[in-house]
């Protein structure tokens, strides 16, 4: 059960925002206004979940009373008995919606994001499923009306992906996609093999948020940028000016190269974006170490070398191993139709972690 004192400070809490809402509490300029409104728009379903869970447990407690005083009329004491049984029902499904509202909000899921898929072991076979995907997250974007914008695409002769980068902006766009980091396998007969047998490829995918310039400062003096002229396929030039662009993170040694654009300044832009997004991805990564020992999830933990799913063509099935879930409807997977299917369970086993740890901790 949640503790009174746990809903005690949350009410107060948001009597507290009510109130400078109204003005009571002074003029309030305007970051403030807008910290206090987003906090308070946060804690208004909790206020929300708190208020119908309190006034169930005091329901049940009038009804208890009512049945268990000698004085009252049989019927009434009959029928409250009844109501007590459905309401005793109702209970644990008021707690679980309020204990699921408590949980801890990742800072960046209503974030967009970066989403990088690269080819990994099995050649041409591996660059042709990483393309797969890519393709699957581009339908999955378009199911949800999300923008997706080419970043950087690098593309096989037999039109494979070795590294794809896109940026995805829309509502809840990292909250969705933050648990597809890892390794991804397909089993399956490649389109190059003439024998029939089943081959075994892999890619991988990463899915950072995407900073904005408040979230991660970069100083100039930081980076070193270099300029070249753009190449294609076997090395010929794409362009006759240095348009492609190269940029070293000194401190942190990370480099980021981009040379779809025509125009070096536009380049120049999309490589930040993935930078700042890689050195946000750092920070949280840093701060997620630091939490290990106390919290050791493998939904979500966004660690690339992690086997996370399987696609096996042959059985089309669909295996995340992770939450060890199978789905036998492959086709509609790598459609992203059904991709949603396994996001729900990987999001409803990461809740699921935290309500256990949440009812293992002496303050809740």
């Amino acid at each position: 059960m949640i503790a009174d004192d746990t809903i005690q400070r949350i009410a107060a809490r948001f009597r507290e925002l009510e109130a400078s809402m109204a003005g009571e509490l002074g003029e309030l300029d305007g970051e403030a206004f807008v910290r206090i409104s987003r906090e308070y728009a946060e804690l208004r379903p909790v206020m929300e979940a708190v208020e119908s869970y309190r006034a169930a447990r005091r329901e049940l407690a009038d009804l208890e009373e009512m049945a268990a005083d000698p004085d009252s009329d049989a019927d009434m004491r009959a029928l409250a008995a009844a109501e007590i049984e459905t309401l005793r029902d109702r209970l644990p499904g008021l707690e679980m919606e309020l204990q699921l509202r408590l949980l801890p909000k990742d800072a960046a899921d209503e974030k967009n994001a970066i989403l990088e898929v690269r080819a990994g072991t099995g050649g041409d076979e591996a660059a042709l499923f990483a393309a797969d995907l890519v393709q699957m997250y581009q339908r999955y974007a378009d199911l949800h009306g999300w923008r997706v914008e080419t970043l950087s695409y690098s593309e096989t002769d037999i039109g494979g992906c070795k590294e794809g980068i896109f940026s995805i902006a829309g509502t809840s766009v990292f909250a969705r996609l933050k648990y597809e980091s890892g390794v991804h396998r397909v089993q399956r007969v490649p389109a190059t093999e003439s024998g029939g047998r089943i081959h075994t490829s892999a890619a991988t995918v990463a899915v950072l948020p995407e900073a904005e310039e408040v979230d991660i400062a970069i100083d100039e003096k930081d980076l070193r940028i270099d300029v070249f002229r753009a190449s294609g396929p076997g090395g010929q030039s794409v362009n006759t000016t240095d348009s492609a662009v190269r940029i070293t993170h000194l401190p942190t040694g990370i480099v980021v190269q981009q040379q779809d654009e025509k125009s070096q300044h536009k380049n120049r832009a999309k490589a930040l974006k993935v930078l700042r997004a890689r050195l946000y991805e750092q920070e949280r990564a840093n701060a997620d170490r630091e939490r290990a020992a106390a919290r050791k999830s493998q939904v979500g933990s966004g660690d690339r070398s992690e086997r996370v799913r399987t696609y096996n063509f042959p059985q089309g099935r669909v295996t995340d191993h992770r939450i060890n879930l199978t789905l036998y409807k492959l086709d509609r997977v790598i459609a992203g139709e059904a991709l949603d299917e396994v996001i729900d369970a990987l999001t409803a086993a990461d809740q699921a972690e935290q309500l256990a740890e949440m009812r293992d901790d002496p303050r809740h």
